[in-house]
């Protein structure tokens, strides 16, 4: 069995979905410090200008965990972001595959940035027609502080012998110590497709949504690299 781990994450890129896909089980990282301004609260999608962020407003204070993290509701983010969205895609061919989850987002009174890309995450797998089980590491208890020790506790709690790093883990990961408690290490190889999208030349590193805006149900395919 493979076990995946990472922190949830706003509207994904295609890499992170890829990560779920070849995982038999994929864990969300929601007790570990928020990092402001990366992934964990924002993402790109294309436009006729090249691409823009979409970020989701944050009250954060070092060092909270994400599951800590509450969304600055002072700040009327969602109707931005919706407006952004159909501005860009609403001439998209599969604009209706996605609207329902972002009429749910962008409605929805959100307290916290973890609940918020949970659901995210959960929903966009789903449409993407991915099975793969998807868990909250604050729902199976308490785990070692050390990222590594970590790891290795999340594998073996679903009693799994090989753990999915991302691509750059091998710049940090101290691989002796998965040897030595018998845990097998492999590590993401995701190459990015290319595909068509509104706009003009291919951008990459959009979030999924761009990719589901423009393919639909053909997304999971294109991801996978099967075409």
């Amino acid at each position: 069995m493979i076990v995946a781990v990472h922190q949830p994450q706003y509207l994904p890129w295609l890499g992170y979905f890829d990560k779920i896909d070849k995982a038999d089980v994929f864990v969300l990282l929601d007790m570990v410090q928020f990092k402001k301004n990366e992934w964990q609260n924002r993402n790109k999608i294309k436009t006729a200008q090249s691409w823009q962020w979409l970020t989701v407003p944050v009250l954060y204070k070092y060092p909270q965990l994400i599951n800590e993290v509450t969304i600055n509701s002072k700040v009327n983010w969602q109707h931005k972001q919706r407006q952004a969205l159909v501005s860009n895609y609403k001439k998209a061919p599969y604009y209706d595959r996605v609207e329902g989850i972002l009429e749910d987002i962008f409605s929805s009174p959100w307290e916290y940035i973890s609940e918020l890309n949970i659901e995210v995450v959960k929903r966009l797998a789903t449409t993407l027609g991915i099975d793969t089980p998807i868990y909250v590491a604050s729902d199976l208890g308490e785990f070692p502080q050390d990222p590594d020790e970590r790891l290795i506790a999340i594998t073996k709690h679903f009693d799994a012998g090989t753990y999915l790093a991302g691509m750059g883990g091998r710049g940090y990961m101290n691989l002796d110590i998965y040897n030595k408690d018998g845990i097998e290490v492999i590590f993401q190889d995701f190459k990015h497709p290319v595909y068509t999208q509104l706009f003009g030349d291919f951008e990459p590193f959009m979030s999924v949504i761009d990719l589901i805006f423009n393919h639909g149900d053909n997304s999971l395919t294109i991801l996978r690299g099967e075409t």
